[in-house]
């Protein structure tokens, strides 16, 4: 009985995949997850491993065509049904394989120069993004790359994409240069396959050895990682023993590894917190200036280009207004303390300052439905889910991942989120599709020192939630001076949208919730 080989189900952000590469032939017995066939998106290289023990059937799916999530990409028949036919098939097998070695021997040339030739293109960008700017170059013509390897990363508006090697090979030919910019699935470069890059006979076949080697399974403590897997793994400096195998026998698999990525399930270390140094460090290196008065003219990345269009037109379509308030930050100081030790041992992360305030932010947005929406033309769209947007910069510029449904996430959840949320903005690691949607931000200038501004709304949300730094201050209570760890308070809001009183209204309510944090729930 033949059963069918699906296509993975590609999250809502992807709209389809292409067939990369068949790793089995028609007729080729398989084993129980066995990877037989790879399927590129814009985002990530997917597996698709054998369902049984068996033999290839009928390919439906040829390579470099488009796939939709869950289609039918080929079939397995019974491996008993494989053994019948093995016999048969044998010299027309051989026949093939002399075929196909021939062919190949002839389209080799002489000096050991380059294969089949492939285009290196463009991820297929969402609707939002309309072009991008080719920022790095990791390889040049010639230079000898692995399958999956990195090649080139393509800067958007939002994020940085990067651009895998098709084979193993080296580049022929780069068409975009550094700085140029390219349309979705633009043709950056043409890759030769199997091309040596001009290596001696010695490092062919020390590439070999190592090509071996890659293929192989390979047992890292009490986990077996897949090839791909512990590539993966070795890029993104995880803890091989938080992963989870789902494959045959507890087998890692390379979507293991993505999903862990994605969660921040196999960090080694948490990540630590920006302290008033790090914060007082340049993000980037200054540029170098020779001469009396020198200038430098560059120009702007396409992030920077983006933010200040955005910003600028925010300000001119908002009837923008912010109001301030301040909170004592005493009983949440005091919580963390008593807290965070038994919380980190519980949780596997550090308790923050961010995770009461998105909780907090979350409770108020219930209350005032009004600042939890958007305006879409002359629509309000309402929203019954509560999705944060959290400001992370990093060396390229802002960016703001969502936090989604954060009135079903847990404090421990927020925290590690958001702590995944900065390590792979720093790395240029985040989605396109976690920057998406958001109904509500929250952006903390304080971690640099910040003590009062006024935030910028993100279109098309209606409100913005600005921290600031903690500081001691003289505070009168119950008639008497004593002094306080003191927050202020910064909501700006789109007046179209919100009225006055319910601003001033929810503002205190984050007020009166932080200083009261008892009511959350600490799972310690």
């Amino acid at each position: 009985m033949a059963i069918d080989i699906k296509a993975p189900s590609f999250p809502e952000s992807v709209a389809e995949g292409t067939v990369a590469t068949w790793h089995k032939q028609p007729g080729d017995s398989v084993e129980r997850d066995e990877l037989i066939v790879e399927i590129e998106t814009d985002k990530v290289v997917l597996e698709v491993v054998a369902p049984q023990d068996g033999t290839l059937g009928e390919i439906k799916v040829q390579e470099g065509d488009t796939c939709e999530s869950e289609q039918v990409l080929g079939s397995i028949g019974d491996a008993d049904a494989a053994a019948s036919s093995d016999a048969k098939d044998d010299s027309a097998a051989e026949s093939k394989s002399e075929s196909k070695d021939d062919a190949k021997a002839e389209s080799k040339p002489a000096a050991g120069g380059e294969g089949k030739t492939l285009e290196v293109k463009a991820p297929s960008f969402p609707e939002s993004v309309a072009e991008g700017t080719v920022a790095t170059w990791h390889k040049k013509v010639g230079e000898a790359c692995e399958r999956d390897e990195l090649i080139v990363e393509i800067e958007t508006d939002k994020v940085v994409l990067e651009v895998v090697a098709p084979a193993d090979g080296a580049l022929s030919e780069i068409k975009v240069e550094e700085g140029d910019t390219c349309e979705t699935e633009a043709v950056l470069a043409l890759f030769s396959a199997g091309a040596s890059g001009g290596a001696a006979p010695a490092a062919e076949a020390s590439d070999d050895k190592s090509e071996s080697d890659e293929g192989q399974d390979e047992k890292v403590g009490d986990k077996i990682l897949a090839p791909a897997a512990r590539k993966m793994v070795a890029e993104h400096d995880l803890d091989v023993s938080k992963l989870v195998g789902t494959g045959k026998g507890g087998r890692v698999l390379k979507e293991d590894v993505a999903k862990a990525v994605k969660e921040g399930t196999a960090a080694k270390t948490a990540a630590k917190p920006a302290s008033k140094s790090d914060a007082k460090a340049a993000p980037k290196s200054a540029p170098t200036f020779e001469g009396e008065r020198p200038e430098k003219r560059v120009p702007m990345s396409r992030m920077r280009q983006t933010i200040a269009k955005r910003l600028v037109n925010a300000q001119q379509t908002a009837a923008m207004l912010t109001t301030y308030n301040e909170v004592d930050m005493s009983a949440v100081m005091e919580l963390r303390k008593q807290y965070k030790d038994t919380f980190q041992k519980v949780h596997d992360t550090k308790l923050g300052f961010m995770g009461f305030f998105v909780k907090a932010a979350t409770e108020a947005l219930k209350r005032f439905p009004d600042v939890n929406a958007s305006i879409d033309g002359t629509d309000i769209v309402y929203h019954g889910y509560q999705d944060i947007g959290v400001a992370v910069s990093s060396d390229r510029g802002l960016v703001v991942p969502v936090l989604r449904d954060t009135d079903s996430m847990k404090l421990a959840d927020v925290e590690k989120t958001i702590v995944d949320f900065g390590q792979r903005a720093r790395a240029g690691k985040l989605g396109i599709d976690e920057m998406q949607g958001g109904t509500f931000t929250i952006t903390n200038g304080g971690i640099f020192g910040s003590l009062m501004s006024t935030p910028i709304l993100n279109p098309p949300q209606t409100a913005i939630l600005g921290m600031h730094k903690i500081q001691e201050r003289p505070m009168a209570v119950n008639g008497q001076v004593v002094i306080r760890p003191m927050m202020y308070l910064a909501l700006s809001y789109d007046h179209r949208m919100i009225d006055g009183k319910d601003a001033v209204q929810f503002l205190v309510a984050i007020k009166d919730l932080l200083e009261d944090p008892a009511r959350f729930l600490l799972d310690v």
